[in-house]
């Protein structure tokens, strides 16, 4: 219990640091972001309860809006991910979900990018709405969620690889 607390507290911390101080500087043309603090939410066990991971979700959010001082948009939208999660771990794993036996590292790679896909145009999608907040500009809410989910896709697989430990 404790080793496994310490681990996510860890992620927290760490996450958020390289979210602030490296990922949040990168503003390709203008409107291309890349969001990798998802990962915690993405990749939180299964089997713990689900009102822990919308307040660790929550939290998450909060901790990054207070130091892009963004009024609560990435805490409303992480909160929307990790409420979703369930129906995006069903619609991407189906039954090893239904089961809760996922083991994020031994999972097939076409359903772990399906779920990282999903989940982060999700957030991307809420985060743009709520951070522009005016219909009239559906467009460019589209455009800075659909580039800036790609980038962050990206980034969110090659940590994944890189940091990802081998079982057999």
């Amino acid at each position: 219990m404790n080793s496994v607390f310490f681990a996510q507290a860890s992620r927290f911390i760490i996450l958020v640091l390289f979210q602030v101080l490296i990922f949040n500087h990168i503003n390709f043309l203008g409107y291309i972001n890349p969001y990798i603090y998802i990962l915690l939410i993405a990749f939180f066990p299964v089997r713990n309860n689900r009102i822990v991971i919308i307040f660790i979700s929550f939290f998450l959010g909060l901790s990054i809006d207070l130091f892009l001082d963004t009024g609560g948009v990435h805490a409303a939208a992480c909160v929307f991910i990790a409420y979703i999660r369930p129906i995006l771990l069903k619609s991407s794993f189906g039954m090893i979900y239904e089961h809760q036996t996922i083991r994020f590292n031994t999972v097939d790679f076409g359903a772990k990018l399906t779920y990282i896909s999903l989940l982060t145009i999700v957030h991307h999608f809420v985060l743009f709405s709520l951070e522009i907040f005016n219909f009239s500009k559906i467009i460019l809410i589209l455009q800075k969620a659909l580039f800036s989910s790609i980038f962050s896709i990206i980034l969110i697989i090659l940590i994944t690889v890189i940091f990802s430990r081998k079982t057999k």
